[in-house]
This record gives structure tokens, C-alpha cells and sequence, in this order.
């Protein structure tokens, strides 16, 4: 079922290689394909090869496509997981050489930005601490270590956040525990700078495939570099074209210097397109032909032509909204479509209230990727925490998230107190509670009721040794009067069901992922590694997403809205002349339409309390003007458009007559 250049991807195992792998042209079928290959064929163990992906959910996928090749006992001996699962399992086994003990915690966003608030100086505003993250994530995406970005910093901002990194590092040390970005700086150093380690990895994992391979940052790549060494055995596996991610540190560069670094490097172009039809693949390709490119490809498909591409002329957003459902009102009619098949993209998360809105009046339901997900809720996140504490007495941020939850009447003041006496003791937060000298320091309520709660945990960890993680869940919700916090605290009943169902859930996934010898603190972290994106369940729902958040996915109709200048591209890309990446997010965004694509834009925009006048985006003007359909331009097809909104209209009217509403 291949074709002659997926074949040949699957087969070139003798070097270094990269395929270069155009939007919708099979690329997992390549990989999951050469797993199989590099098994049957090659006789590699398949404990000796690793895919790794960007996220958990394309993993998951990745590994259910392999296991249809090969038998279920070679499927289970891979190694299917992200870059930072891949840390996360490097540490575990490598923890002492990282400087961390047995059972360490990797902290969330919240518990990062936490600690960063508290070492920023006082008063911070929200925009210097999210300043100062940015510049600690970019050092050590760039493998930086505190004292590489010390000497690297060139300005006083660059200056402080190296100082506060320094500080920072400190901070999860005490903790033992690690932030995501860790996950990839460790094992870094270690393969770096300890031969005998990188070695030993080298051993354990003789092939390497990687997806989405444009989206590496520079760390990510120096550590495929160092398991892969000289001998190459690496198949990297992207697309130029669909590198957007530069804003979170992706270094597209990256595509250059595998040539540079392995010169036998194979590169082999994967340019039949089995996804969108000839019309809108023509677009996406001479959009595209506006950037630089060192390996020029043309995508090319033998699907139909596809209806033209629309071109919509809005009033302002709330016009736009209303236009976009009645269409989608009229394809769910007309076309037999089903909700799921239809995606609505945009350029940032602001612009998705009026189309909300607007589908809510229509009565068609929607899924809002990137909303509030199940592991953000706050007694999901409680719970886990709970869960780290019991593994790693070290946590204190663990420690200060659940000390309070529920409520033991321990005030900020007492708890800032026993802070300053564990830092000049060098112990954590749960070891000075237990130290009847520091607790004499404190006033006699509150040290009682610290040290109530060391003794609550020391009994639950004991507990821990005879229960798996699903049962400890429930455990620690009956002992600490979690459950029936929870209850007195929620009257309204659909509420509190809801929060103990999530609690619930949160057992389901510990029981699903349970495997011999996993601790209810490694099955925590690796919870902590699922982003929204693997978490989204959406079913029967028009999809919304931002056009970063729909990389990789597929539907009969898209439709991209604010395709207007400031904000496709938008504004700050314009002044800073990064127009080159705007234009791959518009590629990625028009090759997620296999059936018919619609660009919509608004004459009028608000904007910080005034009316701003619209120009259409530049990039609509770089598509092959023969394939699109502005409105205004042609009568007929004018009369066409407003015949199927005035439909839509008239079966929303009869629908909720019909209702009674």
C-alpha cells in the first residue's frame, strides 16, 4: 500500500535520514511502517528502538498503528512516548548521576510559576514574571545551565532572569524535584559530559524515528545527537513547511544541521498529498512558494478538484460568527454532515467568544479545545498532589498546594514562618513539621495541627505500601476528609457529583496505567506530562481550535476566520518581520480541509476601546486568485451563499418552534 517514496523510506536504514513529509502525505504510516521493518526485516530488537512523537495522544496512536504489524509482545517491548516522557524515563533510571533522589516530583506549570513569583522581586507585575519564565524556558531549551545563561545574559533583564534561574534551580534541588523543561536539560548534561552513561544509552537504543521532527528545539536536538552518536541510526521525520512553533523555542534550523552533522545523510521527499483536494492544495502551495525553502517540494494529489474556495467579507467579528454557523447550520442540512466534520480555526484563543455565541444560538453543539481540562481541575490537582507528597516528602510545593486542603486552620503567617526555619535548616517543609524544635517556634494551634498533618501522611505512606494508586486515591479521600470537605462545601448537588466523578476518573486513569512496578508518584508524573491536547474528547461537536492547536488533524470543511492583516499575520509578526512563520501557520491551517475550505475576514475590529478598519489578510491575495470565490465578485455564486444562510436561518426558527424556546 505504499508508494515508491514511502517505500523507500521505510527501507533506507544504512544512514542518517529525513523525510521531508508534506501536510496529509502518510508520514505515520511511514514510521509506524519502518518500526515494523526494522523488526521483521532488519532483526532489531524492538526493545532497541525508540519513536518518539510531541505528544502523548500521537504516541498512543502511533503505538496502536504498530501493534496491527507486528505481535503484541514486540509491541509491548517498544519505546512509543514523547521527548519529555523519554526524560522523565531517563531520570528515573539515571536519577543519581542528575543529582536527585529516588521518587523526585516534576512540577506543573502553576507550581513553576509559583516558585518563580516568589524569588522574583516583590511587587512583580504579571508581565515581568511571565517575561522572566520565558527567558528561563528559552535557557534551558537552549541547554543552557544557570551558569551558561549567567555568562550568556546581554542585557539587565537577561541578567536578572539568569540570577533568578540560579535561584530557581536551588529551589527544585531542595524540593527534588524537576520542572518540564528539566526533563530535557538533565539528560542533556549528563549524555553530554558522562561517557560511560551516553554509552550505555547508545546501547539500549540503537534506532531512532522521530515525528514532527521540525518542531525540536535546540536542546531536543543536541539530545538525539548524543543517543544517536556516529553510527546514525535515526530517521527524522517533518516538514519545514509546518514549522510554527518558534514562540516555544523550535529551532526549524534544525531541518539544516542534521546535513552538517551527519554529511551521508539520505533525504527523501514525500510530496503525494492523500488528504485535500486539487483545489485547495494548489492554494496551499503557492502560499507557501512565498517562503524560502533548501528542499523545495510541491505537493500534488489525484483527489477531485473540490469546490472553490470562499472568501468572505464580514461587517465585524459578530457578523463573521453568525455567517460562519449558518453555513455550518447549512453543510450539517444539505451536505449529511456530521458536527465533527466541521473545524472552525483562528489565530489566537480571543477570537472564539463571538463564534461561541453564535453557535449557541444556532443550537450546533461545539468543543472548545484548550478550555479548562480534567487534569486542571482543583481536586484533581489536590489529589495529586497528595500523591507526589507521599512519594517524595521533599515537595514542597506539593506540601503548601494540600497542608490547608482541607482546611486545619494553618495560617500564611505560620507557614511563612516554617518556610525561613526549613531553608536555614536545609530540610523541607514535611521534615521540619516533624521536629519538635522547629514546631515549638510556632504558635500552639497551628504546630498542632502541622504536626496532626505529618502523622496523617506518615499513616497514609505506610498505607501506600499495601494499596495500588487507584485504591489510594479513594484512601486518601476517606482519611483526610477530603470527600467530605468536598461535600459540605458544594450544596449544589450536580456540582458535587461532578468534582467527586472527576475524582473518580482520576482512579480509572491510575488503574488504566498501572504496570508492575510503577509508584503512584511515577504514574502522578506522568500524568503531569499530558498536555490539553491529549486530554480532548470532544464526539459529536463542531471542532474550535486555534490553528497551532489543529497541526495534525483532518476535516471535510474548515473554515479560518480573521484573516485580515494585524491578525493573520498578525500584528506583532508584521512589525517584527517574522511574516515567514505566519505564512506556515496559514498553510497548516488551509491543509487541515480535505472537501471545501472558507476564509473569512471582518471590515471592523475593536480594539482597545475603539473602531479599527480592516485590510484581508496579505496571504489571501498570495493564493492562485482562479480557485477562490470573493464574495461580491461573482452574482451567482453571491446568490448561492445567500440563499443557504437564509435556509439555515429558516430551519433555526422552525427548530426552536418546534422546541418550544
Amino acid at each position: 500500500m505504499l508508494n515508491p517514496q514511502q517505500l523507500a523510506a521505510v527501507e533506507h536504514c544504512d544512514s542518517p535520514l529525513l523525510v521531508l513529509a508534506g501536510a496529509g502525505s502518510g508520514k505515520t504510516s511511514v514510521i509506524t511502517e519502518k518500526v515494523a521493518h526494522l523488526i521483521s526485516r532488519r532483526k532489531l530488537a524492538p526493545a532497541k528502538i525508540a519513536a518518539i512523537t510531541f505528544t502523548n495522544k500521537a504516541a498512543r496512536e502511533m503505538r496502536e498503528r504498530v501493534a496491527q504489524l507486528i505481535s503484541n509482545d514486540d509491541a509491548a517491548a517498544l519505546t512509543v512516548c514523547t521527548f519529555h516522557a523519554l526524560g522523565l524515563k531517563f531520570l528515573q533510571i539515571e536519577h543519581a548521576r542528575a543529582g536527585l533522589r529516588r521518587g523526585f516530583s516534576v512540577l506543573d506549570a502553576d507550581d513553576s510559576n509559583a516558585i518563580v513569583k516568589e524569588l522574583a522581586p516583590k511587587g512583580a507585575k504579571n508581565d515581568v514574571l511571565f517575561g522572566i519564565r520565558n527567558l528561563l524556558g528559552r535557557a534551558k531549551n537552549g541547554g543552557l545551565s544557570p551558569e551558561q545563561a549567567l555568562a550568556a545574559a546581554r542585557s539587565p533583564r537577561e541578567l536578572e532572569a539568569a540570577t533568578i534561574y540560579e535561584l530557581y534551580q536551588r529551589r527544585l534541588a531542595a524540593f527534588n524535584a524537576v520542572d518540564f523543561d528539566d526533563l530535557i536539560r538533565l539528560p542533556l548534561d549528563i549524555l553530554e559530559n558522562d561517557g560511560e552513561c551516553r554509552d550505555s544509552w547508545r546501547e539500549r537504543f540503537r534506532y531512532l524515528l522521530v515525528d514532527e521532527y521540525q518542531d525540536t528545539n535546540d536542546a531536543q536536538y543536541r539530545l538525539l545527537k548524543a543517543l544517536v552518536g556516529e553510527r546514525g541510526g535515526i530517521t527524522c521525520v517533518g516538514d519545514d513547511d509546518q514549522s510554527i512553533y518558534a514562540w516555544r523555542g523550535a529551532n526549524p534550523q534544525n531541518i539544516d544541521q542534521l546535513g552538517r552533522d551527519w554529511p551521508n545523510l539520505r533525504v527523501i521527499k514525500l510530496e503525494q498529498n492523500y488528504r485535500c483536494g486539487k483545489r485547495i492544495l494548489r492554494a496551499a502551495n503557492e502560499l507557501i512558494g512565498n517562503n524560502p525553502h533548501l528542499h523545495a517540494k510541491k505537493l500534488w494529489s489525484e483527489l477531485p478538484e473540490g469546490a472553490p474556495i470562499r472568501v468572505l467579507e464580514c461587517k465585524e467579528a459578530e457578523h463573521e460568527a453568525e455567517r460562519v454557523a449558518a453555513i455550518a447550520t447549512t453543510l450539517a442540512e444539505k451536505h449529511k454532515a456530521r458536527w465533527h466534520d466541521i473545524a472552525i480555526l483562528y489565530r489566537g484563543n480571543f477570537q472564539a467568544r463571538p463564534l461561541e455565541k453564535a453557535l449557541r444560538l444556532a443550537r450546533i453543539p461545539y468543543h472548545l479545545t484548550g478550555a479548562l481540562s480534567f487534569l486542571d481541575r482543583a481536586e484533581v490537582k489536590d489529589l495529586l498532589c497528595y500523591l507526589r507528597l507521599l512519594t517524595n516528602p521533599s515537595d514542597d510545593a506539593a506540601f503548601l498546594r494540600v497542608v490547608n486542603v482541607p482546611k486545619r486552620e494553618i495560617g500564611a503567617t505560620t507557614l511563612e514562618k516554617l518556610g525561613q526555619i526549613a531553608q536555614s535548616r536545609h530540610s523541607s517543609l514535611l521534615d521540619a513539621t516533624r521536629s519538635d524544635s522547629v514546631l515549638r517556634q510556632l504558635a500552639p494551634r497551628p504546630a498542632a495541627a502541622l504536626a496532626s498533618f505529618a502523622n496523617l501522611l506518615d499513616q497514609l505512606r505506610s498505607a501506600s505500601l499495601h494499596h495500588n494508586a487507584a485504591d489510594l486515591v479513594e484512601l486518601i479521600l476517606q482519611r483526610t476528609g477530603y470527600a467530605a470537605q468536598l461535600a459540605a462545601a458544594t450544596p449544589d448537588a450536580a456540582t458535587r457529583e461532578r468534582k467527586l466523578g472527576n475524582l473518580r476518573e482520576l482512579a480509572d486513569w491510575f488503574r488504566a496505567m498501572q504496570k508492575g512496578g510503577n509508584s503512584a508518584g511515577d504514574l502522578a508524573s506522568q500524568l503531569a506530562l499530558l498536555s490539553h491536547a491529549d486530554r480532548d474528547e470532544p464526539g459529536n461537536a463542531v471542532r474550535m481550535m486555534t490553528m497551532h492547536a489543529a497541526k495534525g488533524l483532518e476535516f471535510r470543511f474548515v473554515f479560518i476566520v480573521g484573516c485580515e492583516d494585524g491578525t493573520l499575520p498578525h500584528e506583532g509578526a508584521i512589525d517584527e518581520g517574522r511574516i515567514d512563520e505566519e505564512r506556515r501557520l496559514m498553510y497548516v491551517g488551509i491543509t487541515r480541509a480535505k472537501e471545501l475550505l472558507t476564509l473569512s475576514w471582518s471590515a471592523k475590529t475593536w480594539r482597545y476601546g475603539d473602531i479599527h478598519a480592516n485590510q484581508p489578510s496579505r496571504f489571501l491575495h498570495e493564493l492562485p486568485q482562479a480557485d477562490l470565490h470573493w464574495q461580491g465578485k461573482d452574482p451567482e455564486a453571491d446568490k448561492e451563499v445567500t440563499r443557504e444562510t437564509a435556509e439555515s436561518h429558516m430551519a433555526r426558527i422552525k427548530a426552536m418552534l418546534a422546541s418550544g424556546n
